[in-house]
């Protein structure tokens, strides 16, 4: 991201209203500025869950398997707005109908989200964006669990994979 513009995004308090406005570097440089992401999670009529692998070249936990499509919000741009646009850059998925989840509060040694997680069934075409994405595939639920805390996916996805479980149970 060197030549590109850096990108805004919006501050909120815990209730997820705006109170402001800051840079990516300041949200991401462990001033706990709290700011709102998407997540979706991905399911196949078969009940596999589509994760991502992280491009090796990410600031944050580069080549752990990650939710299938997370994503900053930008200043000024709705939930839906930036959850249908990061779905679009990462995977290339124009037509899906998401169910929300759940919101909740999620902090890292750099950065504190408020993520706002989504799913939904797709069954269509999938195109990566080979800049933010190193692969993607479909994994079965046994085989998620059975990976669970030996490092293969992100602290966040682990954490909220446990969440996602108990609505869909």
């Amino acid at each position: 991201m060197s030549n590109i513009k850096e990108e805004w995004f919006p501050l909120i308090d815990e209730t997820g209203l705006v109170v402001g406005k800051a840079l990516r570097s300041e949200c991401h440089s462990g001033s706990m500025l709290l700011h709102p992401v998407v997540h979706l999670h991905i399911f196949d009529k078969q009940g596999r869950l589509y994760l991502q692998r992280r491009s090796m070249s990410k600031e944050i936990q580069p080549g752990k398997w990650d939710t299938a499509v997370g994503g900053h919000v930008d200043y000024g741009e709705t939930i839906e707005e930036a959850l249908h646009r990061e779905v679009r850059e990462e995977l290339g998925i124009t037509g899906f109908e998401p169910i929300h989840n759940f919101t909740y509060l999620f902090q890292s040694s750099v950065e504190r989200e408020m993520v706002y997680s989504y799913r939904t069934i797709y069954e269509g075409d999938i195109v990566i964006d080979p800049e933010e994405i190193d692969e993607g595939r479909y994994w079965d639920i046994d085989e998620v669990m059975a990976h669970m805390g030996k490092g293969v996916f992100t602290p966040n996805f682990e954490d909220e994979f446990q969440r996602l479980l108990t609505i869909l149970r």
